[in-house]
């Protein structure tokens, strides 16, 4: 079953990343980049796309079971204490055990990594526990939102007078942090909190957690920013042939990961004795599970390190270099709008919108709409990085946008439409486009916390904005035609009402 299932992850996670690495490699070779950082991409891509199939079955064959149970176990509890205290645990495991977290931390070296892990995976635990606590207490996730934001961009104000110098990551870290571990995990965990709950809605309280969830990174890293100094350290020494590149970031790997799966396992064991009590069999197929994730985990980060991030730094800053800066903002926006079409989670993304729209967004549409917005983002990115336009001219009038467009835009188009940044904004963004808008910087000789972060901030704005303005028009679209037949539409009516 399992070689099966292991050679459909691979092919899912092959056809994923093959457009985007043909165009790599295509615009490296033309650029004269080094054979040596093609081959080591092209190797560094296979890594992370059997690391990513790994990784795929063992959080499906253990972390998604365990999540769904605890959140079952939580609501028979009955007890607040036990069910903030527990998903405030789980929110940091889950968060320190983020391989994409880990991918921020070799590229953020203004603080320490073990330290900007730590309050990373601190203000995902709150969040989390406020995600959870509002699908309890039926809170509505308007007000929630409101209130998220408000008070970031109120903190970031602030910050931007102490240290303007955290700003940029702090947005990064928001999406970043919601990866390929975390956003599964969670979003299981509520599903089963919900569903056992007895709301009629459980599917729909899922939906807008991962935006409420994705705003304790950039909270912590703002607060951090505010009693930190971001003075650049000395460059650590990577070894520059090969195999000892790989081999580098593979005994690198190993360690990290062991130390961020054993309190998981350990969280496990603990539920196990105590709640669970599976079968043997259970156990073991549980276990076998955080063995692919480990090995998955450390496979995928070794080919992002040694292979992907090293080329796109180098090819970012190969172009700017090359006479003609400006060719940065089109090749950018051509590597955007292939990272939307190979990102997995937004065939799941196209797949709700199709369903709740009754088939009037197609998912040719939704690709389309969704690779325009994101290739907008790298473009805006790279004028950044060439001009040193502050990120707050971006962020600040486009999340007006957003959280105006809540007030009209129907529960169900804009509960999805928070969390479509998160599909958008995943491995290739982490691993190639942020490295590579970083490199750009580095060649542009630009203040790279202040201008070249907060690509993948924009990344994840593009999605909301998009999936809102859609949901828009389809229901207006749907109240004309329902005037015109003097057809009073329930479905619709019913979405805009919010909990």
């Amino acid at each position: 079953m399992y070689k099966k299932l292991l050679f459909d992850k691979i092919k899912e996670s092959f056809m994923a990343v093959l457009p985007m690495g043909i165009a790599v490699v295509l615009v490296s070779f033309f650029s004269g980049l080094e054979s040596q950082l093609i081959f080591n991409f092209v190797v560094g891509a296979l890594l992370l796309v059997l690391g990513l199939a790994l990784f795929s079955i063992g959080a499906e064959a253990s972390m998604m079971d365990i999540a769904s149970k605890i959140g079952e176990f939580l609501v028979k509890s009955k007890k607040l204490i036990l069910i903030i205290a527990i998903v405030f645990v789980l929110g940091f495991l889950v968060m320190f055990a983020e391989p994409a977290l880990y991918v921020l931390t070799e590229q953020f070296k203004s603080v320490p990594a073990w330290l900007l892990i730590l309050v990373v995976s601190l203000g995902m635990a709150i969040f989390v526990t406020i995600a959870v606590l509002r699908i309890i207490f039926q809170i509505s996730l308007r007000v929630v939102v409101w209130i998220g934001y408000g008070l970031v961009f109120l903190l970031g104000l602030i910050v931007t007078i102490v240290n303007p110098d955290f700003i940029a990551v702090a947005f990064d870290s928001g999406a970043v942090a919601t990866g390929p571990l975390l956003v599964p995990f969670i979003m299981a965990l509520a599903y089963g909190i919900t569903k056992n709950i007895g709301n009629k809605d459980a599917e729909m309280d899922s939906f807008g957690l991962i935006s409420i969830i994705s705003l304790g990174p950039i909270f912590a890293v703002l607060i951090l920013g505010l009693f930190n100094d971001s003075n650049a350290p000395d460059p650590a020494l990577i070894p520059s042939s090969m195999f000892e590149l790989f081999m580098y970031y593979l005994g690198s790997n190993f360690k990290d990961m062991l130390l961020a799966i054993t309190p998981f396992v350990a969280f496990f064991l603990i539920f196990q004795f105590t709640v669970f009590k599976f079968d043997i069999k259970k156990v073991i197929k549980v276990l076998v599970g955080f063995l692919y994730i480990y090995l998955g985990l450390v496979l995928f980060l070794t080919g992002a390190n040694a292979g992907l991030v090293q080329l796109a730094t180098e090819l970012g800053n190969t172009i700017v270099q090359a006479g003609a800066s400006w060719i940065l903002i089109p090749i950018g926006m051509l590597f955007g709008s292939i990272v939307v079409a190979a990102e997995p989670a937004v065939m799941a993304l196209n797949k709700q919108v199709e369903e709740v729209s009754a088939g009037a967004v197609s998912k040719k549409l939704m690709i389309a709409s969704l690779s325009i917005g994101v290739a907008i983002s790298v473009g805006l990115a790279a004028i950044r990085v060439l001009t040193g336009i502050s990120i707050w001219w971006i962020l600040a009038p486009t999340y007006a946008i957003i959280l105006v467009l809540l007030i009209k835009t129907p529960r169900m188009f804009y509960s999805i439409a928070l969390d479509a940044g998160g599909a958008v904004s995943g491995v290739l963004t982490t691993t190639f486009l942020m490295p590579f808008i970083l490199g750009a910087g580095q060649g542009a000789g630009a203040n790279i916390l202040t201008d070249a972060y907060g690509l993948v901030a924009f990344i994840a704005m593009t999605p909301i904005l998009t999936v809102q303005i859609i949901g828009l028009l389809v229901t207006e679209r749907q109240r004309r035609i329902d005037l015109a037949l003097g057809v009073d539409n329930e479905v619709i009516n019913l979405e805009s009402e919010d909990a």
